[in-house]
């Protein structure tokens, strides 16, 4: 088990710097204008954060609402003898509602529980474990759907959030078997 985490922590440390490298390595190699491809490809990111602005003000919104109306507390409240028997800490219940949501809210989430639990505790490891491994599956679905003009999601909202689930679910699992 030690020999797995310290491989998961080596392999931690150097993902982002292989990434980081690895794809303009990549471009290169097949002849691609690489500096050319990214400076158009943030023209294209600007053009999409300036037609998605009203959605994203619309969502964020009514989260905000959701939060401060005390609604979030009472569901927590609500679930925990639901959550218990399922070894699912009550605590991360709302980073399980947010996160399809929100990246700002579930972030918001996050250092929350931080505050509350400090760093090292297995509901912040839990929450953080979630938050890297979910989409913000109705955020998505409304703003570059929305950006683009796409009404009609079909399986989108099933598949995103059965996914969701799924990583939600082996992150509470996994992480208490890594770390409790």
């Amino acid at each position: 088990m030690e020999t797995f985490r310290m491989f998961l922590e080596t392999l931690s440390l150097l993902i982002l710097p292989l990434l980081i490298v690895g794809f303009p390595l990549y471009g290169l190699l097949r002849r691609v204008p690489v500096y050319e491809v990214f400076v158009e490809g943030a023209r294209e990111g600007f053009d999409v954060a300036v037609r998605i602005i009203p959605y994203l003000v619309g969502i964020l919104f009514a989260i905000g609402m959701f939060r401060a109306s005390g609604a979030m507390d009472f569901l927590v409240e609500l679930l925990r003898p639901v959550l218990r028997p399922l070894q699912i800490p009550p605590e991360v219940l709302p980073m399980a509602i947010l996160r399809p949501l929100t990246g700002s809210g579930s972030a918001a989430v996050v250092l929350d529980l931080i505050q509350r639990y400090g760093e090292e505790s297995l509901i912040v490891k839990i929450a953080a474990v979630m938050f890297g491994s979910t989409e913000t599956t109705f955020y998505v679905l409304a703003v570059y759907f929305g950006a683009v003009g796409i009404t009609k999601t079909r399986h989108a909202v099933p598949a995103g959030l059965i996914a969701d689930i799924t990583a939600m679910l082996l992150a509470i699992y996994l992480v208490q078997w890594l770390f409790a």
